[in-house]
């Protein structure tokens, strides 16, 4: 079964970057597509980004789209959330998720790491 464990997350100012990590283990990645969502206070949770294990095909929201890059490292089964130019609202726990290629839900998903942006 396979297993999230983000790390990464901190205080950064308005305007700064941050990169957040995903180790995966005890499985096999390569019909995955592997994502970052968050989720503020009060908030629903949100999907960021997410990209599949195999191809590296990439998907994200406007609302992190030019901002925000998704990436994996295949040999380390790592996949990092680069977010540059970061603002108050991009404040909230980010998680990563996985989930099979032809499944639309996500059915894994790490413990969260907080990402503080101050203004």
């Amino acid at each position: 079964q396979v297993q999230l464990v983000e790390s990464g997350g901190g205080l950064v100012q308005a305007g700064g970057s941050l990169r957040l990590s995903c180790a995966a283990s005890g499985g096999t990645f390569s019909s995955l597509r592997m994502g970052w969502f968050r989720q503020a206070p009060g908030k629903e949770r949100e999907f960021v980004a997410s990209i599949s294990w195999s191809g590296g095909v990439t998907r994200y929201p406007d609302s992190v789209k030019g901002r925000f890059t998704i990436s994996r490292d295949i040999a380390k089964n790592t996949v990092y959330l680069q977010m540059n130019s970061l603002k108050p609202e991009d404040t909230a726990v980010y998680y990563c998720a996985a989930r099979p290629g032809g499944q639309l839900a996500w059915d894994t998903w790490g413990q969260g790491t907080q990402v503080t942006v101050s203004s």
